[in-house]
């Protein structure tokens, strides 16, 4: 991938105009600052970030449907439920 740093860009901006991706660089601190695309790939990125964001609000609605079921007295018995339920289930 094409590296470009800040200063760079301020004095010759048309050095973008020939890239699709350009990772932006800050040379005095050398730091990844950012990535410049093309506009022409601005709706595919747009529909990433929507499915991003659904994809965070629905696991953010089952979390918040099972705490209101959790019992905080037996967060210590919750714990270890799963290897208590395995050691049974072979144990027959």
């Amino acid at each position: 991938m094409q590296q470009i740093s800040i200063s760079d860009i301020q004095r010759n901006l048309h050095k973008l105009k020939d890239f699709d991706i350009v990772e932006v660089v800050d040379k005095k601190r050398d730091e990844v600052k950012g990535y410049f695309v093309d506009s022409r790939y601005a709706q595919f990125i747009q529909e990433l970030l929507e499915q991003q964001k659904h994809s965070k609000q629905i696991a953010n609605k089952i979390a918040g449907s099972l705490k209101k079921y959790a019992n905080p007295a037996l967060i210590e018995e919750e714990k270890s439920a799963w290897q208590k339920q395995i050691k049974e289930k072979h144990q027959k």
